[in-house]
């Protein structure tokens, strides 16, 4: 390669040798549909290999805000991968999609291969855990955009749904059951708060974590974003009309995120005492002086997805995503929205939050 090009901090051959290296983590992703393989100019996936006979195309990006800084500060590149997959198949399985191919950005400032590798197969491991491929992606080198040291993260996730079976939540009625999801712990929103709290309390990233003493702090914060794209899978398949609508909660947590699903005049009304407030959730209310509104508008508060489903298969829904590893309870219903009140109405957390 060009010498004077190196001088300016670009390494073409480093990341050749880096695409040489991922080749094995992109081949362990292969499903039905995968055709060709990695370094052509496109990436190519064939639906009807796949099997589906009328799909509905659902496609999503997304990327892991400031939790990437943690990952940076802590030299621990190894899960951070996964969140990027998961930030984007849990918005595609809401539709009741498949996900079937993946395709990621890493953009830096000068390119650390081991680092990079390491990334990489975070994205390999999150793509084999949700069933889709892993078919392509960019690495750039950006000298002068990216402090040295730094990167940036984007995923692009395609996935399908046959026609007739499309979650678009118009089906939800009065009376239908909500069920939530655990989630794993912050997963991927509200880290320019948690790195605030860090911050202001002087806290190591190689400290006990305040709420999981047996962990570091940035190893406790760094666990990744759950994927529930087999657990909605199976639940939906159970229960082909019985499930109504799922809800990635996101940004925005419970308030913002529930109301996207539902048809307008209803909203729901959600008991906190249903589930327990996990304890890196307790401890950031308590740090940042958050409101009950604040905390449920910023963080999922242990809920990572909602199910509106209906009241007379509520067990069986609940039942398949406990037998895919997904711990699911009832906590709360589908009622008629109260006109000027906020459609997403939870009750009792000042006494079931309060320890």
């Amino acid at each position: 390669m060009s010498e004077a090009y190196r001088r300016a901090g670009v390494d073409i051959d480093a990341a050749d040798r880096l695409v040489g290296r991922l080749g094995p983590l992109a081949r362990a992703t292969d499903r039905p549909g995968t055709l060709g393989g990695l370094g052509g100019f496109g990436a190519l996936f064939d639906p009807a290999a796949a099997g589906y006979r009328d799909p509905i195309l659902v496609a999503g990006t997304d990327g892991v805000g400031t939790k990437l800084k943690i990952a940076i500060e802590t030299g621990r590149y190894d899960t951070i991968g996964i969140d990027l997959v998961a930030m984007c198949v849990n918005d595609l399985v809401v539709q009741g999609a498949e996900p079937l191919f993946f395709l990621d950005y890493f953009g830096t400032g000068r390119l650390d291969p081991a680092a990079a590798e390491q990334v990489i197969a975070g994205i390999a491991a999150g793509c084999r855990e949700a069933g889709c491929a892993l078919i392509g992606g960019e690495t750039a080198e950006l000298p002068g955009l990216y402090a040295d040291g730094d990167f940036d993260l984007a995923g692009f996730a395609v996935g399908a749904v046959e026609r007739d079976r499309l979650l678009t939540g118009a089906m939800v009625a009065a009376g239908d059951i909500v069920l939530g999801l655990a989630s794993s712990g912050v997963h991927s929103n509200g880290f320019s708060l948690v790195r605030r709290v860090v911050a202001d309390l002087g806290l190591s990233w190689h400290a006990p974590a305040p709420f999981a003493p047996d962990l570091p702090l940035g190893v406790a914060l760094l666990e990744p974003t759950r994927l529930y794209v087999r657990a909605c899978l199976a639940a939906i398949a159970c229960a082909p009309d019985g499930v109504r609508a799922l809800a990635h909660i996101t940004g925005g947590g419970l308030l913002d995120n529930i109301p996207r699903v539902l048809p307008a005049g209803l909203g729901v009304v959600l008991d906190a005492g249903t589930w327990a407030l996990p304890p890196v959730f307790a401890w950031l209310r308590d740090s940042a002086d958050l409101s009950p509104t604040d905390l449920l508008r910023t963080f999922n508060c242990g809920i990572g997805m909602v199910a509106v489903v209906r009241a007379g298969v509520a067990d069986r829904v609940a039942d398949a995503f406990a037998a895919a590893g997904i711990d699911a309870r009832m906590i709360g219903r589908v009622a008629a929205a109260v006109e000027g009140a906020p459609r997403v109405q939870v009750s009792g957390m000042e006494t079931a939050w309060s320890g």
